[in-house]
């Protein structure tokens, strides 16, 4: 699977702690074998971001992402739930 990375998801990755960067970069490994693993908590988006999906960092902490092709995904952005808006 290739992941790609919006600049917005880049600017708002680097605003986080190191360690919520960490355990992003873990939940990413493991997004990487299987997007829909129980522990990210896959989910797809409702309203004005039906289009897109998340899954979970930590209980505050989500990746908002979408699927392009079967094996292209781009993170468009992180943070807690203050990125649905």
């Amino acid at each position: 699977m290739q992941i790609y990375y919006s600049s917005k998801f880049e600017r708002e990755y680097r605003r986080l702690s190191k360690g919520i960067k960490m355990l992003a970069e873990e939940k990413e490994k493991a997004f990487r074998k299987n997007p829909f693993h129980p522990m990210l908590n896959t989910h797809k988006l409702q309203g004005r971001l039906k289009e897109y999906w998340a899954f979970s960092i930590d209980a505050k902490h989500r990746i908002v992402f979408e699927f392009e092709r079967k094996s292209i995904v781009w993170f468009h952005s992180v943070g807690d739930h203050s990125i649905y808006r």
